[in-house]
């Protein structure tokens, strides 16, 4: 199981940022995310949509106090990662982390308490520069699943995208 969790949700700053926080998670095989800050559910909506689209399992959740959850998912034996620029680099490290099959992944958005730094069991960074928490996230994921998500086939999907030289090629399935 692998879910993220993305800190301190701001309606009228973060919608887009957020949307695609989520976007990537559930195309790089993430199996939920969980969002703290502002109620949204205008982003849960939207969320929703895609995966009623697209396809898969992927779910979208509020969290009202972030710390209080990663504390009971480290309880449950959730492997606690954060994604910062401070962190160790990822490369050395992600051998170790795939023995975790449950993972739960904090990407920050404002300033990052220093509680979620010392809760995570390994902070971590994709690069020591400044990232987005969307590309760091990508690259975790990617690295994590070895690129095997790229190929991933999501169940129940109602539309498909179909690679293409030019244009767009889009498959509409019978379970419209």
């Amino acid at each position: 199981m692998i879910e993220v969790l993305r800190l301190t949700h701001r309606i009228r700053r973060d919608p887009r940022l957020s949307s695609h926080v989520a976007l990537t998670a559930r195309a790089f095989l993430a199996d939920k995310i969980y969002y703290s800050g502002d109620h949204d559910a205008a982003f849960e909506s939207s969320i929703n949509n895609t995966v009623n689209r697209f396809g898969g399992n992927f779910e979208i959740l509020y969290v009202k106090d972030a710390i209080k959850f990663v504390q009971k998912r480290k309880e449950q034996g959730f492997f606690i990662i954060h994604l910062t620029a401070y962190g160790e680099k990822l490369m050395k490290v992600i051998h170790k982390i795939r023995a975790h099959k449950n993972i739960l992944i904090i990407v920050g958005s404002e300033r990052v308490e220093p509680e979620f730094y010392e809760l995570a069991d390994a902070n971590l960074s994709v690069t020591n520069q400044p990232i987005s928490e969307v590309s760091a996230l990508a690259v975790f994921l990617h690295e994590y699943f070895e690129g095997k998500e790229l190929d991933a086939k999501f169940g129940n999907a109602k539309l498909i995208f179909n690679p293409s030289k030019t244009g767009k090629n889009i498959t509409k399935l019978d379970n419209i």
